[in-house]
């Protein structure tokens, strides 16, 4: 079956299994895949479709855009190009392209350089701030938030994904939480500290959300 969504042509794959409901999902931007009982017929199926045609089509947008983003590598902002060459000895960019041996090596660049550049960033910030502890740095990758400030075990942990973004806004992210050391709730008084250091804070909020 072939479907039309966002002006593209879309191959629906049909699994049929015991299920009582219908499930749907894009294996691709170009492939919608659904899983049904085999009682439940092509015209029937097609009914669905034509009822979800909005939500489907919010769907196939969505895993275009997650797709189109794979392509490139992140890295303070900008897009790169990723060309893989079995030569190449050490990640290295070139223009808009970034040069690697395979996808291990591109995988090693990313977490050195979130250790270079945040504790950089760190060691830039630190001093303008008074009465801050000794801390340590975590990094890892988060869900659902860009950094934490544990400041019982003193440890500030910062998203790995945050390499992707302006030198600015990881800049941010450091200021917030090291305010935490003053303010561990988010209470007006937080803020008047991040603003104190970080005055566009919320222009730079904006910015870290935005998809």
């Amino acid at each position: 079956m072939i479907i039309e969504l966002n002006d593209k042509k879309i191959k629906v794959e049909i699994i049929r299994k015991p299920n009582k409901n219908i499930y749907m999902r894009f294996s691709s931007s170009l492939v919608l895949t659904i899983s049904c009982n085999k009682w439940l017929s092509e015209k029937d199926l097609q009914k669905i479709i034509e009822k979800n045609h909005a939500s489907l089509e919010n769907m196939q947008k969505q895993k275009q855009m997650e797709e189109e983003k794979n392509i490139f590598f992140w890295y303070l902002g900008k897009s790169y190009v990723r060309i893989f060459n079995p030569e190449v000895k050490t990640a290295k960019f070139y223009q808009d392209t970034i040069m690697i041996k395979d996808e291990k090596m591109l995988q090693k660049f990313y977490k050195e350089e979130c250790i270079r550049v945040f504790q950089n960033e760190i060691n830039r910030i630190v001093p303008y701030f008074e009465n801050i502890p000794p801390f340590s740095l975590k990094i890892r990758n988060m869900k659902t938030r860009w950094g934490v400030n544990n400041i019982t075990k003193k440890t500030i942990t910062l998203n790995s994904e945050l390499l992707k973004k302006e030198l600015d806004l990881i800049d941010y992210v450091i200021i917030h939480e090291l305010c935490h050391f003053y303010e561990a709730n988010h209470s007006s008084k937080f803020w008047h500290h991040v603003e104190k250091y970080y005055p566009k804070y919320k222009e730079a909020r904006k910015r870290l959300n935005h998809v």
